[in-house]
């Protein structure tokens, strides 16, 4: 896996005043935990750019004023009107000694059922992932030329290389959903069918016929 390195100072201040002055001069604060002690520092929000704003995952060197850590990003929160990253988390790693990280999932292939019309439909778009660093995939790989109408990529499909998924075996990774008008019924029917199964279900019982269950 690909490593980011990012270069950071130590905070001297830990005050909500102090955390916006980085922000304005173009710094996010941050902290790295999981070792013998909390780090908090901030550091260039531009150094963020390739570990963010990608689509594969990456191993993070920090180097805290000559300290160097290992780590991954844990958590990063953004301001929800400007995107502006407000605060890093990064959770010191060590060989030997596994990590979970949420590893994107890369869609290959052409899927039949979507060269017949049908649309595909991305349930993950990233799996939990458990392994040694030195394991750890960039991204995961899901084959689409098998999967056509009626079928579903399942996540104990995909095979684990030296890494654990730790997403539950039968969730769906991928389907192909199918054009309503591929299914044999215009869209006028499918509201009469379910017009009417609306109105059986409030139909009232019939005259000596008992109330359902918990009626009065």
């Amino acid at each position: 896996m690909k490593t980011v390195e990012i270069i950071g100072y130590k905070r001297a201040n830990l005050g909500k005043a102090d955390a916006k002055r980085l922000r304005v001069d173009g710094n996010v604060p941050c902290v790295i935990y999981g070792g013998d002690e909390q780090v908090h520092f901030s550091a260039p929000m531009i150094l963020f750019r390739e570990l963010v704003y990608t689509d594969e995952a990456h191993f993070v060197k920090l180097n805290i004023e000559g300290q160097e850590y290992q780590a991954i990003l844990q958590d990063i929160q953004f301001h929800p009107v400007s995107e502006v990253i407000l605060h890093a988390d990064f959770l010191q790693i060590f060989e030997g000694k596994t990590v979970k990280m949420e590893i994107p999932v890369h869609f290959e292939g052409t899927s039949p059922g979507v060269t017949k019309g049908g649309t595909l439909i991305k349930k993950r778009r990233y799996l939990s992932i458990l392994a040694l660093p030195k394991d750890m995939p960039e991204y995961i790989s899901v084959d689409l030329s098998k999967l056509d109408f009626g079928r579903a990529i399942k996540v104990g499909e995909i095979e684990a290389k030296d890494f654990e998924i730790l997403d539950t075996p039968i969730a769906s990774v991928a389907v192909v959903e199918v054009p309503r008008a591929l299914r044999g019924k215009s869209d006028e029917e499918e509201e009469a069918e379910e017009l009417e199964g609306a109105e059986a279900e409030e139909a009232p019982a019939a005259e000596g016929e008992a109330p359902a269950e918990g009626g009065e």
